[in-house]
């Protein structure tokens, strides 16, 4: 018999269908429900993409107006996700807060709920909880940057769109247009990227009729990699290490030869680039402009020329919005959660995808291990040895 063709990271493997997103070949774009991306970042409130990621199609202003309407009950920071955030150590990394909020939350939600089963849902009931989730997120968000600096939660003003609250609520300063544009931009180039490592966990964790918070909970911790989400703080740190663009040559001398990895470049999809990125550089242009910070400019596109001339390799999501999250203000470490904030859009539209078709996700493995053995002095009991005669049946 030849031994299976084994597809580490399963790379290539086609485990389902979905009518959420995809990368066309043809135009290197990535789809939202059809929609080029760029064209959503463009043209649309990222609270509107979230309703397409969600129902299918972008809303009608009413439509809007309901889901906002809908989600005006969990925009505040509740007392008990404070208070859990606030049992944490300050010197916590912020992922690990939002992934005990959501757990919080999901708690509260489901509180009552004695059978498992019935925590899985509806599909009205998991849109009402992905609605939460977003909802709060911000709130949750801003609160994990505002404490470390010492600073109290501020409230949610009823007068600012999605994007412009989640700023309010981080900085307490109402933000500049340029900001918001760049902001929003970034939430939804963040919002959705098919079956990347943090979706497909949730979609595994409800694949065993888990209920969505927890699948939720589940992606948090698989977007905190440095080699997932935690890509765009690392773009930080490298630039940190520079300091400015004179230094790239040297620096990138020496992190070839050490073998480093670089991140904020290479895509397992993408080969010819992130069809994202082009957008995310523009934001991060336009507030390079208005902060007057040409030298983030210099140190980026030195950097991305040379890694591109002497790898062929591109850059991805991360290598933008790594900088232009850092001029807008957030600490290094929110990145990720700002992360999470947006892709958990994503995220929820695939746990009710795989709701709506389910198959519990179980994939084989080859064992390389030692070969059957016994523990000296040993004798099976009856049952075992019955279950032993029944292979067929033991393996399953």
């Amino acid at each position: 018999m030849t031994d299976p063709d084994i597809k580490k990271g399963l790379a290539g493997v086609v485990v389902d269908v979905t009518a959420i997103s995809k990368v066309n070949p043809e135009t290197n774009s990535l789809l939202y429900r059809g929609y080029p991306v760029q064209e959503l970042a463009a043209t649309q409130p990222a609270d509107a993409v979230a309703y397409l990621l969600w129902n299918g199609e972008l809303p009608t202003a009413a439509q809007l107006e309901a889901q906002r309407e809908d989600g005006r009950p969990w925009r505040a920071l509740a007392p008990e996700v404070k208070a859990a955030i606030d049992a944490l150590p300050l010197d916590s990394h912020p992922m690990d807060e939002v992934r005990t909020a959501v757990s919080v939350i999901g708690a509260l939600d489901l509180a009552g709920i004695d059978n498992v089963l019935d925590a899985t849902g509806t599909v009205d009931e998991n849109r009402a909880r992905s609605l939460h989730l977003y909802a709060a997120l911000p709130a949750i968000v801003a609160y994990g940057q505002r404490r470390r600096h010492g600073l109290e939660p501020i409230e949610w003003r009823e007068d600012l769109d999605y994007a412009a609250n989640f700023l309010w609520m981080t900085f307490g300063e109402e933000p500049d247009p340029v900001v918001v544009d760049a902001f929003n931009r970034s939430l939804i180039l963040y919002a959705e990227h098919s079956f990347n490592a943090s979706t497909f966990t949730a979609r595994v964790i409800t694949s065993t009729l888990s209920d969505l918070y927890s699948a939720v909970v589940g992606a948090i911790g698989a977007l905190k990699g440095p080699l997932h989400g935690g890509a765009n703080e690392a773009v930080m740190h490298i630039f940190g290490e520079i300091g400015d663009a004179s230094n790239v040559v040297p620096w990138l001398d020496q992190a070839l030869a050490e073998k480093r990895k670089i991140m904020g470049f290479g895509h397992r999809v993408y080969k010819r680039g992130d069809s994202r990125v082009p957008t995310m550089k523009a934001a991060l242009d336009s507030l390079v402009e208005f902060y007057d910070r040409p030298d983030i400019a210099d140190l980026y596109g030195t950097l991305e020329s040379e890694f591109v001339a002497r790898k062929g390799i591109y850059p991805n999501l991360d290598y933008p919005s790594g900088p232009a999250y850092n001029l807008i203000g957030f600490d290094t470490l929110t990145f990720t959660p700002l992360f999470v904030a947006a892709r958990v859009v994503g995220w929820t539209a695939h746990i009710m995808e795989q709701m709506a078709s389910n198959a519990l996700i179980r994939p084989l493995s080859l064992y390389d291990g030692h070969d059957e053995r016994h523990i000296e002095g040993y004798t099976a009991d009856t049952a075992t040895l019955e279950i032993l005669e029944r292979p067929e049946e033991a393996a399953v």
